[in-house]
């Protein structure tokens, strides 16, 4: 860059609105004080090519039924788009960065207009931006702070396990408003959500299309009278799980197998991952055995989902744990359901069931003896998964230093 006259080219920030009349204004002019100061408040200075043609700050009014309109008609320079009736944040969003694309801009930063978001850290996300233009950079708040709500803490954590289960990126922050947004990237798809879902869909979909991310230290404030939030706890969050399910299907179903067997040689990731020298023989033979655990644990149908993301969770090696879960293949069916039978029937003593025949193990045996046979499942499951890894831990240890 040439100059603090460069710092915002080809940046706009974008506001979206709803019913936050209290705070917008101080938002507003905190914004436009900054890029005036760093000389990024008018149309795109520095930049090569046609200038945008529009202020830098766009503000999307979602249907607002308080006096956000008199509020906005009392501040200048900015970019007004109004959506007659609420939407919801995601449509807001999208409205936003299509008129900025409209004019001319080739980045968002996006800030909320409840005031929790300091307009000072503009300047950071700019010259991440400016050092990358295409990559999505996301503003990270310390999350630890005593005066952040209990359940903004909790429902970050789970944001960022489930966006690490769906992409394999690991973000301290995946529910910030704080966000630098490469336009063209991220309407390039089509999204389902119109609410808060929509920023935790984009930045999946972005990264599943190969977007770099980068993150900068933001602060945050919610411990102020005027400060309106409309995230709704219940439904909302019923929302974002509901989103968070149908992506981890996607990503289970298309993006890992066509990353690890179309990317970069399939033989080849896979081979790495199982090997991770880095990794323990402990922690190695851990897996093996949790997969044998899931394998037959009496949820079919089920393993791989739940599994997966536990594998995850725990920091256990992928390709050892599904090689180990898939004990549950056809042939062995008829094993694992005989040897549930027999050791679930000395909990159900009166009702004991023990086919004497494989033909007899049946989903409609199961259905009847449903009892004896899932008691005895998760005995086995357990059994085998411990057996499992006091049987590879010595065996891999051997193994590696061969």
């Amino acid at each position: 860059m040439n100059g603090s006259t460069d710092l915002f080219a080809g940046i706009c920030v974008v506001v979206p609105t709803y019913n936050n009349a209290r705070t917008l204004a101080g938002v507003l002019e905190g914004v436009k004080e900054v890029l005036r100061s760093t000389g990024g408040a008018g149309s795109g200075q520095g930049m090569a090519g046609p200038a945008p043609d529009g202020p830098s700050v766009i503000v999307v009014d979602d249907g607002s039924t308080d006096a956000t309109a008199e509020v906005l008609h009392g501040v200048k320079e900015i970019h007004v788009v109004r959506v007659p009736v609420n939407r919801g944040k995601g449509h807001a969003l999208r409205t936003g960065f299509d008129e900025a694309l409209k004019l001319g801009f080739r980045n968002a930063i996006t800030i909320d207009s409840d005031g929790q978001h300091d307009p000072a850290d503009l300047p950071a996300m700019a010259r991440a931006i400016q050092e990358d233009p295409d990559a999505m950079v996301m503003g990270a708040r310390d999350m630890d702070k005593l005066e952040v709500p209990g359940k903004s803490s909790f429902g970050n954590r789970f944001s960022n396990f489930w966006f690490k289960v769906e992409t394999g990126i690991t973000l301290p922050d995946t529910q910030t408003g704080y966000r630098g947004w490469p336009l063209k990237a991220v309407r390039a798809f089509r999204t389902t959500s119109d609410r808060f879902g929509y920023e935790v869909e984009s930045i999946v979909e972005l990264a599943w299309r190969g977007t770099p991310f980068r993150t900068v230290p933001v602060s945050v404030r919610y411990d102020f009278p005027e400060r309106v939030s409309h995230f709704r706890p219940f439904l909302d969050f019923t929302r974002i799980s509901l989103l968070n399910t149908r992506l981890v299907a996607i990503a289970l179903l298309w993006y890992w197998p066509k990353k690890i067997f179309f990317e970069g040689g399939w033989r080849a990731g896979l081979r790495a991952e199982a090997v991770r020298p880095d990794e323990s023989s402990l922690r190695k033979a851990l897996a093996i055995g949790f997969g044998l655990f899931m394998g037959i644990v009496p949820i079919w149908g089920f393993q791989l989902l739940v599994g997966i993301p536990l594998a995850y969770l725990f920091r256990l090696n992928r390709v050892l744990f599904v090689a180990a879960a898939n004990i549950s293949i056809p042939p062995m069916i008829p094993l694992i359901l005989y040897a549930s039978y027999l050791i679930g029937a000395p909990f159900t003593p009166g009702e004991a069931y023990l086919p004497t025949s494989f033909r007899e193990l049946t989903l409609a045996s199961i259905h009847a003896n449903v009892v004896q046979y899932a008691i005895g499942a998760v005995v086995l499951a357990a059994a085998a998964g411990i057996a499992g890894v006091l049987v590879s831990w010595p065996a891999i240890r051997l193994l590696r230093k061969r």
